[in-house]
């Protein structure tokens, strides 16, 4: 209990001569540090919510814009064109001052006027600029003048050193499409998939809610999208993760990977002390938005920021009928759990953060601490992978107050949440395929109850420094946690490094408190239901088969000297690989990005098209001859091109739809055609895992600093989810995972379609060039 008696400021004792007070110096001191350091971080908040509120211009142009026009005045010119007498005439303090102060003051307000006036038609000329997005259907190095002058307008205003979230005003909103455009593009999406009579008894269904019910939900979707931000993220987020029921683990959870051929210490403290480090530093960037703001890759065209403020001290809450997400301000600790026990360790000591090393020896003790678990508390953290509902009933029956109360606080609250894995994992062993395979399923749900699944991400550390992150889904999608691991990993080997012995650098403050063993009092009703989620849970787990597959024969490189782009072509192999699985196509979802509007998250790309099941088909048949084929594929390519730019540019259809169906259940009416739409099964889910901080990485000089991205569960009981990474010019990695009750599927069967349809793809372009 040492920890508690440090955290005491004072003491006193009643004696017959009176209050006998004690008092800890250092318990003061670091009271004091503490709150100086808030105190720094409110000013740092202000000051940046006033850098960012201003922009493109800067607070200092104000006083550029005040001297000019005090400048004028001397002069005796009157740039406001009598305004300025004006304000003089009606200034409620005109009494009190001299003709000359209030000149003056007059003079201020007008410049403070102007200077406001012209920062907000800045940021509505640079919306309107940012709201043109034909550039990104012109053919790729054909750029056309009127797309050059439009790139030129909006480099001018666009402002110089922004913050991360400088460009969230000037953003503009989600368009809403209409009615029939989406009826349209989504009859065009089933075609392929459907039979002759089918697709006529989907034409007639599309065609009746367009002319009837369509038309009333969306006169009410046109007044949230006037009204909102974004019409759509936040009913996505409700309805989609928070109010579903079924457990979040694997269903909902994803992961990334760590380096694939390199482990920088085999040492677990010191990788893990090391990584935190790097978090928090990262962390400080994000809270004095120091980090860039996001952009499409290769150019100036700025991306939503929203999503980061939900990356650290998050975790989502279980209720009966709904989750909530809560995010605290600030953190100043950690959870971790190691052998079935949790501990709070402080991230901070006299007002500073923790070095590497001093990170390092926390974990030890961590690690060298021979306690065992109270009774319920092994298993715990499997109320957060079963069932939310008997974990909601759980949380507010027997973690309401008390000592549980405060050990769940202090895990929820924790900046993240910290697994120490006693397993090894990695490519290692007589067969690094299937230890790879094994890897991505520990990262996904490990053993079902050493991870918190519901905090916004949870750090993995195995025993022989191989690390991980599994990331809840809610609050933001991959690219945010990617960009943080990205950063984790390139700050762990290349800046902060190890020494000889593999220990991380830097001194240690042997004056620091250890880490505090969190108490529970775990009754036996609760710990039958954590042996009932953990039931759930462990089947879950178990019924996951999962196929990692560095693919080494080529990559990005070769495919654009076939002048394809490269998610093109991997998605069109992908329909290829799942003919060749299934021997059929199916409903395809390909996750895009909307985040160039405000507070965009994501839209789905239909891949199965007419193009593409037209090049499966001559694939599949000897008889159609070489060029044909190349034609065809050029085809299909164009058109998944067109289909992702539309996602991205807010003509895409699932999102439309489901705000639809949204909008018909709140008014309590029923639309055979949106259920029916709504309720197909995605049986090939993919998604695209994007490298963001090239700069971070020298793979020319460090070809081994790989990453082997990340992936999730499937969607579809009877399908696929595919993750895929392209990694530098010459490699890709998939993550295929399917369900092992499922009869149709096997995610090794699958990998090695996905492998062979990669080939022949190729083959098609080099045997093409010979025949030239």
């Amino acid at each position: 209990m040492a920890e508690a008696h440090q955290a005491v400021a004072f003491q006193f004792t009643i004696t017959p001569e009176g209050i006998d007070f004690r008092l800890s110096h250092e318990a003061l001191r670091q009271v004091y540090l503490s709150g100086l350091r808030s105190w720094k971080k409110k000013l740092t908040r202000i000051k940046n919510t006033v850098i960012t509120g201003v922009y493109p211009a800067s607070p200092s142009s104000w006083l550029f814009v005040v001297v000019a026009i005090l400048a004028t005045l001397y002069t005796r010119s009157d740039p406001s064109m009598g305004l300025i007498n004006k304000i003089q005439e009606h200034l409620p303090v005109s009494g009190y001052l001299s003709h000359q102060s209030q000149t003056l003051l007059s003079a201020l307000l007008f410049a403070t006027l102007l200077w406001l006036a012209v920062i907000l038609t800045m940021r509505y000329i640079l919306k309107q600029l940012l709201s043109y997005h034909r550039w990104m259907f012109e053919v790729h190095g054909r750029m056309s003048n009127k797309t050059k002058v439009w790139l030129a307008l909006v480099r001018i205003f666009s402002g110089r050193k922004p913050l991360l979230y400088s460009y969230q005003a000037s953003l503009p909103h989600l368009p809403l499409p209409a009615i029939k455009d989406t009826m349209r593009r989504f009859l065009e999406s089933v075609h392929p998939l459907l039979d002759d009579e089918q697709f006529k008894r989907m034409s007639a269904l599309a065609s009746d809610f367009e002319n009837n019910l369509g038309p009333k939900l969306q006169w009410y979707l046109k007044l949230k999208a006037l009204w909102a931000s974004n019409y759509v993220s936040d009913w996505w987020e409700e309805y989609i993760y928070l109010r579903g029921r079924s457990p979040i683990m694997v269903n909902s959870n994803y992961y990334g990977m760590d380096f694939l051929y390199v482990t920088p210490t085999p040492i677990q403290a010191a990788r893990a002390g090391n990584a935190i480090h790097a978090m928090m530093l990262y962390r400080r960037k994000l809270n004095r938005e120091e980090i860039k703001p996001s952009r499409i890759p290769g150019t100036i065209i700025p991306l939503c920021s929203a999503q980061w403020e939900r990356l650290f001290n998050t975790c989502r809450i279980p209720g009966e009928e709904t989750d909530a997400i809560q995010h605290m301000q600030d953190s100043k600790h950690i959870a971790v759990f190691h052998r079935g026990c949790f501990w709070r360790l402080w991230l901070y000591h006299g007002g500073r953060l923790l070095s590497p090393r001093e990170m390092e020896c926390q974990i030890q003790k961590i690690l060298d601490d021979t306690g065992i678990p109270q009774p319920g508390e092994e298993k715990l953290a499997a109320l957060t992978a079963g069932d939310r509902i008997p974990w909601a009933k759980a949380r507010k029956a027997y973690f309401g107050n008390g000592k549980n109360r405060q050990s769940l606080d202090i895990i929820e609250k924790a900046a993240f949440f910290v697994c120490l894995d006693d397993s090894e994992q990695g490519m290692m062993g007589e067969d690094p395929g299937k230890s790879l395979d094994a890897y991505a399923k520990s990262l996904l749900h490990g053993k079902t109850y050493d991870r918190w699944f519901d905090k916004s991400f949870t750090f993995i550390v195995y025993k022989n420094g191989k690390t991980g992150v599994n990331a809840e889904h809610s609050w933001a999608d991959a690219p945010i946690v990617s960009h943080l691991w990205e950063y984790v990993l390139a700050t762990d080997c290349f800046q902060l490094g190890y020494n000889e012995d593999g220990h991380c650098k830097g001194d240690v403050d042997f004056t620091i408190p250890p880490p505090h063993r969190l108490t529970w009092d775990i009754p036996k009703e609760c710990q039958d239901v954590i042996t009932s989620s953990h039931a759930v849970a462990q089947a879950l787990a178990e019924d996951v088969d999962f196929h990692v597959l560095p693919f080494r024969e080529f990559g990005k490189g070769c495919i654009k000297k076939c002048k394809i782009s490269p998610d093109a072509f991997i998605q069109i192999a992908l329909q290829l690989a799942h003919y060749r699985d299934k021997g059929k196509f199916c409903l395809t979802y390909e996750a895009s990005m909307t985040r160039l509007f405000r507070e965009g998250r994501t839209e789905t790309v239909r891949s199965c098209s007419k193009q593409s099941c037209a090049f499966v088909r001559a694939m599949e048949n000897n008889r159609i001859e070489l060029s044909e084929k190349l034609r065809l594929f050029q085809l299909a390519s164009e058109k998944h091109q067109h289909l992702y730019r539309m996602a991205m540019t807010g003509g895409g259809v699932d999102r439309h739809l489901f705000c639809l169906y949204v909008v018909s259940k709140y008014l309590g009416v029923d639309s055979p055609f949106l259920k029916e739409v709504l309720s197909e099964p995605w049986r090939l889910s993919t998604s695209q895992t994007p490298v963001q901080q090239v700069e971070l990485f020298d793979l020319v000089n460090h070809p081994d600093y790989v990453s082997c991205g990340g992936g999730f569960g499937p969607v579809a009981d009877d399908g696929y989810g595919v993750s895929y990474m392209i990694v530098g010019e010459e490699m890709i990695n998939f993550h295929i995972s399917c369900k092992i009750s499922s009869s149709e599927t096997n995610a090794h069967r699958f990998g090695r379609h996905i492998h062979q349809s990669m080939m022949d793809i190729l083959a098609l372009f080099s045997n093409g060039k010979k025949n030239l």
